[in-house]
Protein backbone atom coordinates (compact mmCIF):
# COMPACT_ATOMS: atom_id res chain seq x y z
CA UNK A 1 0.00 0.00 0.00
CA UNK A 2 1.74 3.57 -0.63
CA UNK A 3 1.29 6.51 0.67
CA UNK A 4 -0.28 9.04 -1.55
CA UNK A 5 0.96 12.35 -2.87
CA UNK A 6 -0.24 15.19 -1.41
CA UNK A 7 -0.30 18.93 -3.02
CA UNK A 8 -2.08 22.51 -2.52
CA UNK A 9 -3.14 25.15 -4.21
CA UNK A 10 -4.00 28.09 -2.29
CA UNK A 11 -5.68 30.85 -3.26
CA UNK A 12 -5.82 34.07 -1.43
CA UNK A 13 -7.67 37.13 -1.18
CA UNK A 14 -5.21 39.56 -1.75
CA UNK A 15 -6.53 43.53 -1.10
CA UNK A 16 -9.83 45.30 0.49
CA UNK A 17 -13.12 45.44 -1.66
CA UNK A 18 -11.58 43.01 -4.38
CA UNK A 19 -14.36 42.39 -7.22
CA UNK A 20 -12.77 38.65 -7.70
CA UNK A 21 -12.57 36.75 -4.36
CA UNK A 22 -11.04 33.39 -3.79
CA UNK A 23 -14.35 31.89 -2.70
CA UNK A 24 -15.41 33.41 -5.95
CA UNK A 25 -12.92 31.72 -7.75
CA UNK A 26 -13.35 28.69 -6.08
CA UNK A 27 -17.84 28.54 -6.68
CA UNK A 28 -16.65 29.13 -10.65
CA UNK A 29 -14.00 26.59 -11.22
CA UNK A 30 -14.94 23.56 -8.55
CA UNK A 31 -16.81 21.28 -10.46
CA UNK A 32 -14.47 21.92 -13.50
CA UNK A 33 -11.45 21.01 -11.00
CA UNK A 34 -12.92 17.72 -9.88
CA UNK A 35 -14.28 16.67 -12.83
CA UNK A 36 -10.75 16.79 -14.28
CA UNK A 37 -9.36 15.40 -10.53
CA UNK A 38 -12.09 12.69 -11.14
CA UNK A 39 -11.06 11.77 -14.51
CA UNK A 40 -7.05 11.73 -13.94
CA UNK A 41 -7.05 9.64 -11.32
CA UNK A 42 -6.87 11.89 -8.51
CA UNK A 43 -7.31 9.25 -5.42
CA UNK A 44 -8.69 11.87 -3.21
CA UNK A 45 -9.42 16.02 -2.55
CA UNK A 46 -10.76 18.39 -0.55
CA UNK A 47 -11.65 22.08 -0.14
CA UNK A 48 -11.64 24.25 2.65
CA UNK A 49 -12.09 27.95 3.23
CA UNK A 50 -10.41 30.16 5.92
CA UNK A 51 -9.89 33.75 6.62
CA UNK A 52 -7.36 34.99 3.84
CA UNK A 53 -8.94 32.48 0.79
CA UNK A 54 -9.72 28.91 0.08
CA UNK A 55 -7.17 25.47 -0.44
CA UNK A 56 -7.80 22.96 -2.53
CA UNK A 57 -5.93 20.04 -1.38
CA UNK A 58 -5.09 16.93 -3.30
CA UNK A 59 -3.61 13.57 -3.58
CA UNK A 60 -2.46 11.09 -6.22
CA UNK A 61 -0.77 7.73 -6.31
CA UNK A 62 2.55 9.24 -8.26
CA UNK A 63 4.45 12.53 -8.18
CA UNK A 64 3.62 12.18 -12.28
CA UNK A 65 0.06 11.67 -11.98
CA UNK A 66 -0.08 15.38 -10.35
CA UNK A 67 1.95 16.78 -13.26
CA UNK A 68 0.14 15.27 -15.89
CA UNK A 69 -3.07 17.11 -14.11
CA UNK A 70 -0.97 20.28 -13.48
CA UNK A 71 -0.08 20.60 -16.86
CA UNK A 72 -4.08 19.94 -18.23
CA UNK A 73 -5.22 23.40 -20.35
CA UNK A 74 -8.20 23.40 -18.02
CA UNK A 75 -6.06 22.98 -14.82
CA UNK A 76 -3.36 25.97 -16.23
CA UNK A 77 -6.66 27.84 -17.11
CA UNK A 78 -8.59 27.54 -13.69
CA UNK A 79 -5.33 28.74 -12.13
CA UNK A 80 -4.10 32.01 -14.60
CA UNK A 81 -7.89 32.99 -13.50
CA UNK A 82 -7.23 33.59 -9.49
CA UNK A 83 -7.74 36.87 -8.56
CA UNK A 84 -4.49 37.63 -8.29
CA UNK A 85 -2.31 35.08 -9.78
CA UNK A 86 1.16 36.73 -8.75
CA UNK A 87 0.65 36.96 -5.31
CA UNK A 88 -2.04 35.58 -4.05
CA UNK A 89 -1.42 31.70 -5.78
CA UNK A 90 0.60 29.18 -3.65
CA UNK A 91 1.01 26.13 -5.41
CA UNK A 92 3.27 23.70 -3.04
CA UNK A 93 3.64 19.68 -2.15
CA UNK A 94 1.78 18.95 0.81
CA UNK A 95 -1.33 20.27 3.36
CA UNK A 96 -2.32 23.54 3.16
CA UNK A 97 -0.59 26.63 5.47
CA UNK A 98 -3.53 25.82 7.90
CA UNK A 99 -3.79 22.06 8.07
CA UNK A 100 -3.23 20.30 11.66
CA UNK A 101 -3.34 21.21 15.01
CA UNK A 102 -1.40 24.49 15.73
CA UNK A 103 1.82 23.48 17.69
CA UNK A 104 2.19 25.57 21.31
CA UNK A 105 4.69 27.98 21.96
CA UNK A 106 6.41 28.09 25.43
CA UNK A 107 6.78 31.62 27.00
CA UNK A 108 9.62 33.36 26.07
CA UNK A 109 12.42 34.50 28.57
CA UNK A 110 12.66 38.21 29.02
CA UNK A 111 15.80 39.84 28.36
CA UNK A 112 18.15 39.68 31.40
CA UNK A 113 18.08 43.39 31.49
CA UNK A 114 14.95 43.40 32.08
CA UNK A 115 15.06 41.66 35.09
CA UNK A 116 16.82 44.51 36.74
CA UNK A 117 14.72 47.84 37.71
CA UNK A 118 16.82 50.88 36.29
Amino acid sequence: MSVPDWWSIEVMDIGNGAVHTASGWRGAYAQVLAESLVTNGASTWRWSEHTWGVALEVAFAAEADWERWHSLPGTRAALDAVPDPVRGLLVHRGPAGSAGAPAKRSPRVPPYSAAMSL
